[in-house]
């Protein structure tokens, strides 16, 4: 078994994009690693550099310690899982798995013995007479992963293997994966667009934005604590919603001013030197929407009361999305992830609350929402980096 660390890796093709720009990630050994991000945003090419499938421009691999960058892909110890799964359609469940040990000249009875062992734990057993095409998707894919795990390899490498599959054989593989992993311990880098995915999955995230890494931590502490607005933008289903509001100090009280409206700053806040800093500055508030409430009064603590219209309502059984715009303002205020750039934009006038599944609101009301004072974000209107440490709210 290994650790994997990547120092300063670079990959720059020959066109001049730089598709990866200094990634520098540690992955300890039995460790399971969720690289995500938006199309484009280097992921994938960071996975394939770790394979040998790309070479790196500059930067350094080390596989346990070891220098790998001129290693051969044969060489490094590694299997990958792809999304697709590419199994020989003639031949069993049990070839399939162990062709690879085949071709290598290992003996029959040790085939069919780390065969039988990886059917076991991929819960395969009972189908290793059959062919693939009698599989369903969850099956086939459990197989490509049966063909990983024969070889024993030091480092598993997985390029979104679940996206070929339905949302609910989605949820029952990210389960399956994730039990195979802890059970064979084996580091684990996992590539996937699908933040949902990532969250649920990993021991640590690794978000990357254009090729940069943005932030690396358990899928908590991405949550409770982006670093930038970008990350909280990314994380989250739905995401934080980041409204662009300016800092205002006024007769010994500070606010915070959202299309017009002005909200008092709670005192916990104050002792941030980088948001005194900011006063009189754009900045971005952040607030999830499981921190809004719509059973605001006119005695909520710190005056954090919003007014909003209710432009759209969304039904789910369990709960209701509010889909909600601030009151009396045209302005687009709602700052969202481009896509096709990566740049953080305010292109939309609405904001989400998750109220309760028997929330009674509807299209057109006028709302006193509630905002958490203790789950408040700010953010650098132009950096859009964090300007509150961790705990300091």
């Amino acid at each position: 078994m290994a650790d994997i660390s990547l120092e300063g890796v670079t990959k720059v093709y020959p066109d001049g994009t730089k598709a990866v720009d200094g990634l520098n990630l540690e992955i300890a050994d039995g460790e399971f690693m969720v690289l995500v991000g938006p199309s484009g945003c280097g992921k994938t090419t960071a996975l394939r550099m770790v394979a040998g499938l790309e070479d790196i421009t500059s930067g350094t691999l080390r596989f346990g310690g070891r220098v790998v960058n001129q290693m051969l892909p044969k060489n490094r110890d590694i299997a990958m899982v792809f999304q697709n799964y590419a199994l020989y359609p003639q031949m069993t469940v049990a070839q399939n798995m162990g062709f690879a040990l085949k071709i290598r000249g290992m003996p029959k009875a040790e085939i069919n013995e780390r065969v039988a062992e990886a059917a076991k734990i991929l819960r395969l057993t009972e189908h290793l007479n059959r062919r693939p095409k009698s599989l369903s998707g969850g099956q086939r894919q459990r197989v490509a992963m049966g063909r990983a795990i024969v070889r024993s390899p030091q480092v598993f490498l997985m390029d979104e293997p679940l996206s070929n599959l339905d949302a609910q054989l989605r949820v029952e593989m990210r389960t399956e994966i994730a039990r195979i992993q802890r059970l064979l311990g084996v580091a684990t880098i996992y590539v996937t667009h699908d933040q949902v995915e990532a969250m649920t999955m990993g021991d640590r995230v690794a978000v990357l934005r254009l090729g940069i890494l943005q932030q690396v931590a358990s899928p908590q502490e991405l949550y409770d604590f982006p670093v930038n607005e970008f990350v909280a933008g990314f994380i989250g289903s739905p995401p934080m919603n980041l409204l662009r509001a300016r800092l205002v100090h006024d007769h010994d009280a500070s606010t915070f001013e959202i299309g017009g409206q002005r909200l008092a700053l709670p005192p916990e806040y104050l002792k941030s030197h980088a948001l005194d800093a900011a006063t009189g500055s754009s900045v971005i508030v952040g607030i999830r929407p499981e921190d809004i409430s719509g059973a605001a009064t006119s005695g909520e603590a710190h005056g954090l009361v919003l007014r909003a219209r209710v432009e759209r309502v969304e039904s789910l059984g369990s709960e209701v999305l509010a889909h909600l715009s601030v009151a009396d303002s045209t302005e687009a205020l709602v700052e969202e992830i481009d896509q096709t750039t990566g740049e953080m934009v305010a292109r939309s006038r609405t904001f989400i609350a998750r109220m309760g599944a028997r929330a009674s609101i509807h299209l057109g009301e006028v709302l006193d929402l509630h905002l958490d004072a203790g789950r408040l974000h700010f953010f650098d209107g132009e950096t859009g980096r964090t300007l509150l440490r961790e705990g300091a709210r």
